[in-house]
């Protein structure tokens, strides 16, 4: 057989992979050109890497809250708000929507009260975080300062405003590889009622090479399509074919040095017929206790998807995958008006499950190594929006997130905003600031997270110049 004719060929052999593989095979990818010329083609997989110093982290899980959970109601109480409800703001506001916007202040509806033995102070809505609170590091002074929901969440997940960047998992697994080569090593758990703000943006490789893209998991079984090939085909006619497609595909790539679109889709074809039997084994909960699944509340209506989700995403962790990002769906968070009914919502669906990630891993030893973070792209305002259906509108400028595990103190809140949590004022942190210690955190040096091309300097950073939050890790900077 001509080895010109192996598109065709491939066409006609799918063997059960090719759903799998359209997801690695399609996501976006530009070959970053190299400032100088290079004597070799660079060469890219995802085997683990040497971080550049001993890591506190090996693991990341970000439960990505898209929409904007409002600080006033969970995280950040504000007495001062409390005692002028309904009285006029006299400050300076930024609305993102002016026709419904107002200046009567709005006091959180629901109660605050001390948690843990740290006495953190946290809303009635989240009774399961209070039952960690002693685990958790909460910042309350996270600002983007851009009020839009795709900018901020670029600045959040990408280290800059614009569009078109490789996703934080990226960087990572770029910089790290995994210690899994049967699954992907940056998995997207998303969402059954649909995909957030920006889409397959928020796990892109943009410019680097596209074996680092996120692979999507299903929320919905088949978590996985076209997982099994035919029961025809399975056994010796499977390995048989796919010695001689990895032959072929061997043969082109040295015909064609340097091409890493081509070296990726090998890469990708191989990963599928591994997870073939790996995959099925990691997304499959039904092995899991009865306790565990109370604990994460798949027993309950209300929690079930997002307790699985989270069960999938330690199960994920456990068996060497770098980093899973678990997103809500569309402007889940974003409550504009109706926000007495539509937080509580959201509240009861993610409370118990996010909870029980952090105690999950904990009583299982991985809670040292595995970083976890929940958080969105904003808070809200401490004024009214639309005063026929209460809600808030965006803030950017001062909101909060909490992290746990990884080298991050426990029990502690950290930065404040102001008296009325508008802005934040003391030991801000910003997106920029945030990354570095993220990278600090898994053991990544700057020059690690790198690929420049044209025009930019090609990094999570960006050139910014953030800083590593001492304050808020374990192990100070002399460690």
């Amino acid at each position: 057989m001509s080895h010109y004719t192996r598109r065709h060929f491939l066409e006609q052999q799918a063997f059960g992979l090719s759903g799998l593989a359209l997801t690695w095979l399609l996501g976006q990818e530009a070959s970053a050109a190299p400032n100088k010329p290079e004597l070799e083609p660079r060469t890219f997989d995802v085997k683990p890497k040497r971080p550049a110093h001993p890591p506190q982290a090996t693991a990341m899980i970000s439960m990505f809250m898209q929409g904007g959970p409002s600080h006033h109601d969970m995280f950040d109480p504000k007495p001062e708000l409390t005692k002028r409800h309904l009285q006029t703001y006299t400050g300076d506001i930024q609305y993102d929507n002016a026709a419904e916007a107002s200046a009567k202040l709005f006091a959180s509806p629901w109660k605050f009260a001390p948690r843990g033995q740290c006495g953190m102070e946290l809303s009635e809505l989240v009774p399961h975080l209070g039952e960690i609170a002693d685990d958790i590091t909460l910042i309350r002074s996270m600002h983007t300062g851009v009020n839009n929901h795709g900018q901020s969440i670029n600045a959040l997940n990408t280290g800059n405003f614009q569009s078109g960047r490789p996703a934080l998992g990226t960087w990572i697994t770029y910089a790290l590889g995994s210690e899994s080569q049967n699954l992907p090593a940056f998995v997207v758990l998303s969402d059954p009622t649909g995909l957030p703000v920006l889409g397959v943006d928020n796990w892109a490789s943009a410019w680097l090479p596209s074996l680092y893209q996120g692979t999507v998991v299903r929320p919905h079984e088949p978590r996985i399509l076209n997982l099994d090939p035919p029961q025809s085909l399975r056994g010796p006619a499977q390995r048989r074919f796919l010695g001689y497609l990895d032959k072929l595909n061997r043969e082109h790539l040295e015909r064609h040095p340097g091409e890493q679109d081509l070296a990726a889709r090998i890469h990708s074809y191989e990963l599928a017929a591994r997870m073939q039997t790996a995959a099925k084994e990691a997304l499959d909960i039904s092995g899991e206790t009865e306790a565990t699944h109370k604990l994460y509340g798949i027993d309950q209506d209300e929690t079930r998807d997002y307790g699985t989700r989270c069960l999938i995403a330690r199960r994920l962790v456990e068996r060497g995958v770098r980093f899973v990002q678990i997103h809500t769906g569309n402007q889940t968070w974003d409550h504009h008006g109706g926000i007495e009914k539509g937080l509580p919502n959201v509240c009861r669906k993610t409370d118990q499950p996010a909870a029980a990630l952090v105690k999950d891993l904990k009583q299982r030893g991985m809670l040292d190594t595995t970083l976890v973070h929940w958080g969105g792209e904003m808070g809200r305002l401490p004024v009214i929006q639309n005063e026929k259906n209460i809600g808030r509108d965006h803030n950017t400028h001062g909101f909060s997130m909490w992290l746990a595990g990884g080298g991050v103190k426990a029990g502690l809140a950290y930065g404040a905003t102001d008296e009325l949590g508008h802005k934040a004022v003391e030991n801000v942190v910003t997106h920029h600031d945030y990354h570095a210690t993220l990278l600090h955190l898994m053991g990544i040096a700057p020059e690690q997270v790198t690929f420049p091309r044209p025009g930019t300097p090609g990094s999570l950073l960006d050139g910014a110049d953030g800083k590593i939050v001492w304050d808020i890790l374990r192990r100070g900077p002399s460690a």
